[in-house]
C-alpha cells in the first residue's frame, strides 16, 4: 500500500516532466554543425540508416529506426549483440550507421565498431559523453547529454531517453523536409491507417452503390418516410430517369413536418428537396470527400461518374472507419 499522498504523486509527476522538458531545452539549444552533418550525411546515404545500441537505447534505436522508415528515410534495427555473433554482412558500405549508447562504453556496441570502421561506413553516435570511446571513434557525435535522471534514483534510464528518442525525432523531422515527404508519400507507408486509407483509397472503393433509395419527384410523403426508413442512409435521391433532380434528408421531412403540420402529407417529395445536391465523382479520394464534406457542412455526398449519372452514396461514416 502507498504511503504517498495524492499531492506527492502530483509532484513527482511534475519534477519528472519539469526536468525532462527543461533537458530537451537545453539539448535544442546546444544544436550545431555535428546535427547539421548528420542529417547531410543520412541524407546523401545510398543505402539505409541502420540503428543499433543495447538495453534501453536498444529499444529507443528500435522506435527511431520505425519512425525514419516510415518518414522517408530506408531504416532497420540491428542488435549489437547480434550483429557481433554473424549479423554484421546485413551492413553494406553505402548504409550509415547510427549507434545509440548514452554512456558511449557499451561493450557490445564497441565491440562492432571496428567493422564499421573498416567496411567503411558513416559511423554516427548518439552519446551523453562527447569524451566517450564511441563518441571519439564515431565520424559525427550527437551529444544528448542531461544534467540528471528524473528517477528519483537518478539511476535508471528517464531524461536521457526521452533526449534519446527526442533526438531521433529532431533527425527523422529535418530530413522529412529535406526530402520534401508528403502526406501522400506518408500514406503510401500506412496503407492500412486511418490517414492512408482517406489519401489512397476512393469515393468508388467504399459507397453504398445497391439499393439506394431512389423515389420520383412526385412521390408522397408518406412514401418518401417509408423510403427513407429501409434505405438507412437519412436521405432519399429524387430521380427522374437518369437524371438528378435533388435529395431530400431526414432533417428536410423533420422541418417540413414542424412548419406545415397538417398539410405535411399532401406535399411531394419536390416540394421540400435540395434541387442540386452536392456530389462527388467516384474516382476522387477519400480524403477530398471529407473536404467537400466539411466544407459544405454535410454528412453525405451523391456519387456520379464522368457524365454525371448516378453511381451511389457517401457518408462521412465511411471514411471515418
Amino acid at each position: 500500500m502507498s504511503t504517498l499522498t495524492s499531492q506527492e504523486i502530483l509532484e513527482l509527476a511534475s519534477r519528472t516532466l519539469r526536468l525532462e522538458a527543461e533537458a530537451l531545452q537545453q539539448m535544442a539549444a546546444s544544436l550545431g554543425d555535428e546535427f547539421i552533418g548528420a542529417v547531410d550525411r543520412m541524407l546523401a546515404c545510398q543505402g539505409k540508416v541502420i540503428i543499433t545500441g543495447m538495453g534501453k537505447s536498444g529499444l529507443v534505436g528500435r522506435k527511431i529506426a520505425a519512425t525514419l522508415a516510415s518518414t522517408g528515410t530506408p531504416s532497420f534495427f540491428l542488435h549489437p549483440g547480434e550483429a557481433f555473433h554473424g549479423d554484421l554482412g546485413m551492413i553494406s558500405p553505402e548504409d550509415v550507421v547510427l549507434a545509440l549508447s548514452y554512456s558511449g562504453e557499451t561493450d557490445e556496441v564497441l565491440k562492432i565498431v571496428p567493422f564499421i570502421q573498416s567496411n567503411g561506413n558513416v559511423l554516427i553516435s548518439m552519446t551523453g559523453n562527447k569524451e566517450s570511446t564511441l563518441a571519439k571513434n564515431s565520424s559525427i557525435h550527437l551529444d544528448v547529454c542531461v544534467k540528471e535522471e528524473a528517477c528519483i534514483l537518478r539511476l535508471a534510464p528517464t531524461t536521457s531517453t526521452t533526449a534519446q528518442i527526442a533526438m531521433g525525432d529532431a533527425l527523422a523531422v529535418a530530413l522529412m523536409k529535406a526530402r520534401e515527404f508528403t502526406a501522400m508519400d506518408f500514406a503510401r507507408f500506412h496503407p492500412g491507417g486511418s490517414l492512408g486509407r482517406r489519401l489512397l483509397m476512393t469515393v468508388g472503393n467504399v459507397m453504398r452503390k445497391s439499393d439506394l433509395p431512389v423515389v420520383a419527384a412526385d412521390c408522397s410523403a408518406t412514401e418518401m418516410i417509408h423510403k427513407m426508413s429501409r434505405g438507412g442512409l437519412g436521405l432519399i435521391i429524387i430521380m427522374d430517369g437518369e437524371k438528378i433532380e435533388g435529395i431530400v434528408t431526414d432533417g428536410d421531412v423533420r422541418r417540413a413536418m414542424e412548419s406545415r403540420q397538417a398539410e405535411f402529407f399532401n406535399i411531394r417529395a419536390i416540394d421540400i428537396a435540395t434541387r442540386s445536391p452536392k456530389s462527388i465523382n467516384q474516382s476522387a479520394k477519400l480524403v477530398e470527400a471529407e473536404k467537400l464534406m466539411t466544407s459544405y457542412k454535410v454528412n453525405s455526398l451523391l456519387v456520379t461518374d464522368d457524365a454525371g449519372a448516378l453511381q451511389g452514396v457517401i457518408q462521412i461514416y465511411d471514411i471515418k472507419l
